[in-house]
């Protein structure tokens, strides 16, 4: 009888667990498609969402909130655009490309040798930006690049240059 008492709580917990973890992820699916594993990231091929920039505004913004990181986490944008990475939320946030803590996917170098980046060829913010506040980087090349908060680095997006 115990036994039976220990599996359906067990159960009921991952089941709660995967509520609570997979609630949110369906407000801002418009269609699958597959992403290659980077090369610092060995994990298997995954099925993300593709998120398209706002056709009203013109302008590809990615926001810093305090419910979930980065939104949309997704952005599909053309070669030689720009992101704005805005700061909605109630803390400092530094956009960065992966992985953390080192900042070398997009342009080969760590953040200790592009730091400032006065050339702007570093996705990289090298500082953190205060609530309102805003940071914009363009993109002159083609992939999927990974980025996260240096300050937070469980806030993490992706934004795929064509």
């Amino acid at each position: 009888m115990n036994k039976i008492i220990i599996v359906a709580v067990a159960l009921a917990v991952i089941g709660l667990g995967g509520y609570f973890l997979l609630k949110d992820r369906g407000a801002t699916v418009l269609a699958p498609v597959l992403i290659s594993p980077s090369p610092t990231s060995p994990s298997p091929t995954v099925l993300a969402p593709i998120i398209q920039k706002t056709p009203s505004s013109g302008q590809n913004i990615i926001t810093y909130t305090d419910t979930g990181g980065y939104s949309p986490p997704l952005l599909t944008i053309k070669k030689g655009e720009t992101v704005i990475f805005k700061n909605q939320s109630s803390r400092t946030m530094w956009p960065a490309s992966a992985a953390h803590p080192n900042h070398t996917v997009y342009n080969g170098t760590s953040l200790g040798q592009h730091c400032p980046d006065s050339s702007g060829s570093a996705f990289d913010a090298c500082r953190q930006f205060s609530p309102g506040q805003t940071w914009s980087f363009k993109f002159d090349k083609t992939g999927t690049w990974r980025y996260h908060d240096h300050l937070n680095p469980g806030s993490i997006g992706t934004v795929v240059v064509e």
